[in-house]
């Protein structure tokens, strides 16, 4: 059962986002937040899996909520809703440590998806958010112009899942394109993150992008 808080300062929204989550057998709605800091409050009580976070919110907003989780070593998952632009709040919200980030507009299926994957330590973005990093960095110059010293550190294959987490794959789709157990996946997963020092897979996501290792629409070796 993934055990899920959401925050909202709209009633109405919260009750909606509760029937699409509960209608899944394996997710329960097991708290409502009306503000960041009930957000926060909850969280640290209840200590869900998962808490959909809205960006704009009375006392303490989305993306502020998100940092302090992150601050107080919270082990809830972070996905930001959003039914504003997001361009700004996008890179604030992964920069504050969100695991996934959504329009509310999104259709309700990649929702109850996003917190199947998202529990399951997988970062999540919806459709035209990913469109959006893309156009990023293929309108923004590249950061750098040579891999880092810290690849050094990766063994052949650690690259070779790192290029796959690039493409924002899941543990299992990288065990299935690699030929590896999902258990063996993720032990190299982590040590990647561990050895580039990176929080999460989304960072992992920026990373090969920031640093010209993969390019929109390029595909990792097979």
């Amino acid at each position: 059962m993934i055990r899920v808080v959401v925050a909202d300062d709209q009633a109405v929204v919260r009750s909606g986002l509760r029937m699409i989550l509960e209608a899944n057998a394996d997710i329960r709605v097991v708290g409502e937040a009306v503000n960041g800091r009930d957000a926060v409050t909850q969280c640290r009580e209840l200590q869900p899996d998962v808490v959909l976070m809205d960006i704009r919110m009375p006392v303490l907003d989305g993306i502020a909520a998100t940092e302090e989780l992150i601050r107080q070593g919270s082990s809830t998952r972070v996905i930001v809703l959003t039914s504003y632009g997001v361009d700004e709040n996008l890179f604030a919200a992964l920069s504050a440590g969100a695991h996934g980030f959504f329009l509310k507009t999104d259709q309700p299926e990649q929702l109850i998806h996003a917190v199947h994957r998202v529990s399951s330590d997988d970062t999540q973005l919806g459709a035209e958010v990913v469109a959006l990093l893309l156009d990023r960095f293929l309108t923004s110059p590249q950061s750098s112009t040579s891999p880092p010293e810290m690849l050094r550190h990766l063994t052949a294959r650690e690259l070779e899942v790192l290029l796959t987490m690039g493409q924002g794959l899941s543990n299992a789709e990288i065990a299935a394109r690699l030929f590896v157990s999902e258990g063996t996946a993720k032990t190299h997963v982590t040590r990647i993150l561990t050895k580039l020092h990176l929080r999460d897979r989304t960072q992992a996501v920026v990373f090969c992008y920031e640093h010209g290792l993969l390019r929109p629409g390029a595909r990792p070796p097979t």
